[in-house]
């Protein structure tokens, strides 16, 4: 396989995690061994559409010119495939199975959150009571949300998409987990599906300027507080499974008419007949990235170790 086809193929992939609530882009970047890379080429736009924003055109171009395009391109390539083939299933999937894709999401976010804790270089006490009390506070406060949104205004899209992008290159935690905590989850995919073309341009505009500015900071935080930064998104992900509990209502979602919008944060006990597939579907899931990411690290070891005696 070349590689840009490969590159093609690990986009679709972070792609295809972004659209489900649980791996995210980040993640999957960190798996394939790229996420350097990426990081290192999205903070290279964000400097040059700083030095545009100046009017410093020169050297806005000169740093355009040292960004990876045949890496970014496929890369980009690959993730919109992604979201454009795979959204419907989604969207379907969650509103005739909603209970079962709660159970898969519960899952992935599960095995997100203890790839995100072994990430810790320094796992101690100070670490261990940031992810407990930013776990504690995400759970009641999600518990105030109302679920989806009906018909959310234009600038909603905007605004969603300015932070969930952040999620794209953060691992941890799926820029459409932050969607669905937001309420925007089932808007975006039923506007993907109906190709709602402002709505979808302003969510993209939003992604944009989110990713700008977002970049930069985000390899200042990881540089100066990596510990720190990746315990409280481990206590955000173990607080917001509190929406990814499979019982009553699954994530929530929005009916083909639109109304009522279910909301996905009630929590209950499940019955015999609804307990058995969305728990294999949990098990199951997060067994399996559990399982790549040990392959991945194995890998990336033994690579390492080849380069070290070469």
């Amino acid at each position: 396989m070349s590689k840009i086809a490969l590159t093609v193929l690990r986009g679709f992939t972070m792609g295809a995690a972004d659209i489900v609530p649980g791996v995210s882009g980040g993640t999957i970047a960190l798996i394939f061994g790229i996420y350097a890379q990426l990081l290192n080429n999205v903070r290279m736009g964000a400097r040059a559409l700083g030095s545009f924003a100046k009017f410093n055109i020169a050297d806005g171009l000169d740093r355009l010119k040292k960004i990876e395009w045949v890496f970014i391109i496929p890369l980009a390539v690959g993730l919109l495939a992604a979201i454009g083939l795979l959204s419907s299933l989604i969207e379907r999937l969650l509103q005739d199975r909603p209970e079962e894709m709660a159970g898969l999401f519960f899952g992935l976010v599960v095995a997100s959150l203890v790839i995100a804790w072994q990430m810790i270089r320094q796992q101690d006490n100070t670490h261990l009571v940031t992810a407990a009390v930013v776990g504690i506070v995400a759970f009641f406060l999600l518990g105030f949300q109302s679920g989806p949104q009906t018909n959310p205004p234009v600038w909603a899209y905007f605004l969603a998409g300015s932070i969930a992008i952040c999620a794209t290159i953060l691992p941890g935690i799926s820029g459409s987990f932050i969607l669905l905590m937001m309420g925007m989850y089932a808007a975006v995919l039923k506007d993907v599906h109906d190709l709602q073309v402002v709505n979808l341009l302003a969510l993209v505009v939003g992604m944009g300027v989110g990713l700008s500015i977002f970049s930069t900071g985000l390899g200042w935080m990881l540089d100066n507080y990596h510990d720190l930064l990746l315990a409280a998104l481990v206590g955000l992900m173990l607080g917001s499974l509190r929406v990814l509990w499979p019982w009553p209502n699954g994530v929530g979602l929005l009916g083909d008419d639109e109304t009522p919008p279910v909301s996905g944060t009630g929590l209950e006990l499940p019955t015999t007949e609804n307990f058995l597939l969305p728990t294999l579907l949990a098990v199951g899931s997060c067994v399996i990235v559990l399982g790549i990411n040990a392959a991945a690290t194995k890998y990336t070891a033994t690579e390492d170790m080849e380069a070290a005696h070469a």
